[in-house]
């Protein structure tokens, strides 16, 4: 049995009491405590003696691994023992637990491997949700599991989320059972005032030169540690750079969490006498720390967070503003051992307008790890008490990815590899690589993917083929001149560990081809495949396009397997490949095996004409591609009959006399009625598969098409009224003269032209349509010229024909002219006496 703990006069100690009967009773509380309550050490500790936990663990989830550790070694210190006795901490890659061990703190991902393997928690009694306003995905998960579990197996388990800033009746709403909500107990915390001092960037201030700034500024005027708060570990490299000219005495410690476990506690220690320091902190530190020493805080109010491109399906670390709660959060940190100061290099206006709380990571990041923990468990989504639901958009996303990774059968159900997968600490492609190569090159490059670049530098203009990065792990002789030996150590400790926990020879190859890379980098990204489209750029198999320096090395390689993206450059349209390795044809098929299909089509080529292409795709991608001609048969002779439809009929074989033909019917149709078939254009286009199909049974090409007798599909379509057609409207009509004259349909009404002496004789006007329709008579003069024209040709010669022949007398001499034409006999002949 631990000694007891000394009371600790920590404001939290007040609200055990409530806690202990809370537990006790319904077995589910809410805490709400400030920033300084001293909540993550105390509680378990008071807990450890309450009857119900009957020799029972209780396990403390802790978001971040610097946490964990440090709430781990004060409860320990606390009870005057070492980690690994009474209390005890494991991680992904640290475990420090005893057979004797009551209190166990541990990260997110332990506890949910925990509840996979033993949704019963067989030997823990409470668990306890620590800064659960943070909001991780794991978390959530943690937290609904836990509960599910509560609800159908374990309704003695008792569960309890703490935080400083939380929707506490939310949270106590979906911890309450049978309608009833959970305890909310709330304790005051231990804080001295804080001097929040507004320090605006100006327009045109770069943000983290502003940041450095405003540290200066603050050793100036202020007393005691920095803790400065900055997005990620390259902003907090960016402003040690800018630091450099500090003050002498002055220390600069980076604190973020893939920092190894030394320097993170080198960061946390208290600075030597006569010295002060500078903490260059992520959000880590926002809670659950104790940065000894600190009496200001820099906040740059920033915050990087993961967000997935449903489009693109990718997530990225995006940089936003942090949420109000985040910046009171951060603000109270001076406050924790005295009175304190906060510079905030935004103004009041702005603050405002930010959000009250941090967005819940489940709304916006990659649900591929959680929609997997899901099929496991064997629960959907709306099964499972969520304090946010996860979007069933993005949740539908996740289960395509995990169908293409293996990880699922049709029905949703986890495969062998599935299962194997999730038991992994990596992201399911990542796992996936691991558990279907089992090679400590599969580890590699899972850890290097998963931790910090073993090369330094902005990520443009660092080559982009990890391969280079895979020998630097690999080879611990090998030099580079931008090499970070911290990354490369982090990379090489953690991909041993991985092999280890997967079960494989951890020992990584002394060489590595560049060839081996890309076949089992595309195990963990096959949806990332991208074929060479020229000058450095890449089309992806969504059809997006992706693009590497013209210069890079993989700007010449056929084909890429892409593991990372950032955003395009100025001037830029398509997504910078950061990280990729190179494949080639062959790798492509071994790798994306069933999904690549062999498609023929049928196109036209940019000569206008058809011909059939044979491709291998794979997606948007065209593997290869050959043409020839079209076959003979019916796919042909759709895509012609189409081509008709399309730019029309003047594709066919038309004549002048198939015309002639379509306007006499058109006119037959218009002045006699529709009971006359239809023969335009557009509705031969429209009844195309009735008389061209036919027509086209060997057909290949546009020289077919233009080979159709149009005039016999024309009387085809006409039928038995093509014989009514000639007779009622005649393509020609007899004039006095005896000649017969081409009548012009396309006029309304029809036309003839006919020189005067031809029509000498005649007494009455010429007709179609069974005399129904009278013909517009051109009357023309012995050269072709018009004279007249007329639809009453008596009447003409009873009226102005004497003003007229005068004319044409003084014109054309020669020509006969009579006085009476209607009596004069007609001629073809042009002069008189001839």
């Amino acid at each position: 049995m631990a000694a007891p703990v000394p009371p600790t006069g920590l404001p939290v100690e007040e609200a055990v009491g409530p806690l202990r009967e809370a537990l006790a009773g319904p077995g589910t509380a809410v805490l709400q405590a400030e920033p300084g309550a001293g909540k993550t050490t105390v509680v378990p500790l008071r807990l450890l003696d309450e009857p119900w936990l009957d020799g029972g663990r209780i396990v403390v989830l802790e978001p971040r691994r610097l946490a964990t550790r440090a709430a781990a070694r004060r409860m320990a210190d606390l009870l005057g023992e070492s980690v690994g006795g009474t209390v005890g901490y494991r991680t992904r890659d640290e475990r420090h637990v005893g057979k004797g061990t009551r209190i166990e703190v541990v990260t997110e991902g332990i506890l949910t491997r925990r509840l996979q393997a033993d949704p019963s928690l067989a030997g823990t009694a409470l668990v306890v949700f620590d800064e659960v306003h943070e909001r991780h995905l794991q978390t959530d998960l943690a937290l609904a599991l836990a509960l599910d579990a509560r609800r159908g197996l374990r309704p003695d388990l008792r569960v309890l989320a703490m935080s400083a800033t939380l929707e506490a009746t939310r949270l106590a709403a979906l911890l309450g059972g049978e309608g009833e909500p959970a305890p909310v107990v709330s304790s005051p915390g231990r804080t001295y005032p804080v001097d929040v001092r507004w320090r605006p960037r100006g327009p045109r201030d770069r943000p983290l030169d502003a940041v450095a700034a405003a540290v200066l500024a603050a050793l100036a005027a202020d007393p005691g540690d920095v803790l400065v708060f900055l997005p990620g570990a390259a902003a907090i490299r960016t402003v040690g750079s800018l630091l450099r000219d500090r003050p002498a005495g002055v220390d600069v410690r980076p604190l973020h969490g893939r920092l190894r476990p030394e320097d993170q506690d080198l960061a946390l220690a208290p600075s030597p006498p006569g010295r002060r320091r500078v903490v260059l902190a992520t959000d880590i530190a926002e809670s659950s720390l104790t940065v000894e020493g600190v009496h200001i805080v820099v906040d740059g109010g920033e915050v990087r967070r993961p967000r997935h491109d449903a489009r693109s399906g990718l997530s990225r670390l995006q940089t936003t503003a942090a949420s109000k709660a985040s910046a009171d959060q951060r603000a109270g940190r001076a406050g924790r051992l005295g009175p304190g100061v906060a510079y905030r290099l935004w103004s009041p206006g702005e603050h405002a307008t930010r959000r009250a709380h941090a967005e819940p990571e489940i709304r916006s990041a990659d649900l591929a790890d959680l929609a997997l923990e899901l099929a496991v468990w064997g629960a959907s989504a709306d099964e499972l008490p969520f304090l946010d639901p996860p979007p069933p958009t993005a949740l539908a996303d996740a289960a395509v990815l995990l169908h293409q990774l293996g990880a699922v059968d049709g029905p949703g159900r986890p495969t062998p590899d599935g299962r194997a997968m999730v038991d992994l600490p990596l992201h399911p492609r990542l796992a996936r690589m691991v558990v279907h190569d089992r090679s400590a090159l599969a580890c590699v490059l899972a850890s290097l993917l998963e931790e910090r670049d073993p090369l330094r530098g902005r990520p443009e203009e660092l080559e982009a083929d990890i391969v280079e990065r895979v020998r630097l792990v690999i080879d611990p002789k090998r030099r580079h001149p931008r090499l970070d030996g911290g990354a490369r150590q982090t990379v090489q400790r953690r991909s041993r560990e991985l092999a280890r926990r997967a079960g494989i020879d951890g020992r990584a190859p002394t060489t590595v081809e560049p060839a081996a890379v890309g076949p089992v980098l595309a195990l963990a990204y096959p949806d990332r495949v991208a074929q060479n489209r020229g000058r450095g750029r890449f089309r992806l198999r969504s059809g997006r396009g992706v693009a590497v320096a013209d210069h890079d090395p993989l700007a010449s390689e056929p084909f890429l397997v892409v593991a990372d993206l950032m955003a395009p450059g100025r001037d830029q349209v398509d997504d910078r490949v950061r990280l990729a390795a190179a494949l080639d044809e062959d790798d492509v098929e071994r790798v994306a095996g069933a999904e690549i299909v062999d498609a023929t089509e049928l196109i036209w080529n940019d000569r206008g004409e058809l011909e059939e292409r044979t491709e291998r795709r794979l997606d948007a991608l065209v593997l290869r591609s050959a043409s020839g001609p079209p076959p003979v048969g019916r796919a042909t002779t759709a895509v012609l009959v189409d081509r008709v439809r399309e730019d029309g009929l003047g594709l066919l074989g038309w004549t002048d006399q198939a015309r002639i033909l379509q306007e006499r019917a058109g006119f037959a149709r218009r002045f006699l009625g529709e009971s006359w078939p239809d023969v335009a254009d557009e509705a031969l286009r429209a009844s195309a598969d009735e008389w061209l199909v036919p027509l086209l049974g060997r057909a290949t090409s546009t020289r077919d098409l233009r080979k159709v007798d149009v005039i016999a599909v024309l009387r085809g379509r006409l039928g038995h009224r093509g014989h009514e057609l000639d007779r009622v409207v005649p393509a020609k009509v007899a004039v006095a003269s005896g000649r017969e004259v081409a009548v012009d349909y396309d006029t309304d009404p029809p036309s003839i032209r006919v020189r005067a002496q031809e029509l000498f004789g005649t007494s009455t006007h010429p007709t179609v349509a069974d005399g129904r329709v009278p013909l517009t008579v051109e009357v023309l003069s012995p050269a072709g010229r018009p004279i007249q024209v007329t639809a009453d040709l008596p009447g003409f010669w009873a009226g102005s024909w004497a003003a007229v022949r005068k004319d044409m007398i003084s014109a054309y001499p020669k020509h006969d002219w009579p006085a009476d034409p209607a009596a004069a006999t007609p001629t073809t002949r042009a002069r008189r006496g001839r």
